[in-house]
């Protein structure tokens, strides 16, 4: 409710500097504007709504699926442990934009350009996050199953990965709140049709309450992805201190 009141306060504030001349409203459209743009643009505004969302989803996944199985590996394999964490770490030094139109180049205009830089944007925090999650387990746990004889795939099922879950979750979060950029680049790279398309396009032809209506879109499901994951993680990792409001 705090958040709320906040948006609402600045977006108070926001109009009334509009309505006070302060900043040209072809520049920066009073918020009423963009709320009717976004009633009045819907069968625009939709139909790119769900392609960037498509886009997210199949990015995030594949992120999701190879990230966690990397983590897992480099967990198991100190060898892959040591070859492959400089690497994805290095991964990060990459500028999407200049390797996102080179994606586009060599794989064309249609969803797999898209999948894969909005894929490559969420790898970094799951990874990292699940692995150092599957190491950080209570040594005195690990010992105690150890003694008991178990092999080291079941101190990863009933163990390290249980304890992974907080970590693996706050990854998530973080890799869904990103996401959307990775989409909003991959269409600015390359593409007809979603919300970072009909962001350029609207700036070409000034119609500014069309491109911040875009954009409210586009910050709205950055935040409802990451609500649905904290909500999915409060209720799987229901045991952790982290996952209480």
């Amino acid at each position: 409710m705090i958040a709320l009141a906040v948006l609402v306060a600045l977006c108070g504030l926001w109009e009334l500097i509009v309505r006070l001349g302060v900043v040209n409203e072809l520049l920066l459209p009073a918020p009423s504007a963009v709320a009717t743009t976004l009633w009045e643009d819907r069968s625009i505004l939709g139909p790119d709504l769900a392609t960037t969302t498509g886009e997210v989803v199949l990015g995030l996944a594949a992120a999701l699926v190879v990230g966690v199985a990397l983590a897992v590996a480099m967990h198991l394999v100190p060898l892959i442990e040591d070859a492959l964490r400089p690497l994805v770490v290095g991964s990060q030094a990459v500028p999407i934009p200049v390797l996102a139109p080179l994606v586009v180049l060599l794989l064309g205009f249609g969803l797999a350009p898209k999948i894969l830089i909005v894929a490559l944007v969420c790898f970094f925090p799951i990874v990292v996050n699940v692995a150092d999650g599957l190491r950080d387990v209570d040594p005195d746990a690990r010992r105690v199953l150890r003694t008991l004889g178990t092999s080291r795939w079941q101190r990863l099922r009933f163990l390290e990965a249980p304890s992974a879950l907080p970590a693996g979750f706050t990854g998530l979060k973080i890799a869904a709140a990103v996401s959307v950029i990775g989409a909003v680049l991959a269409e600015w790279a390359g593409s007809t049709s979603g919300l970072g398309h009909l962001v350029v396009t609207a700036n070409a032809q000034l119609d500014s309450p069309r491109a911040f209506a875009a954009t409210a879109l586009l910050i709205f499901e950055a935040v409802a992805l990451y609500a649905l994951f904290s909500a999915l993680e409060r209720r799987v990792v229901s045991w952790s201190p982290r996952t209480v409001s």
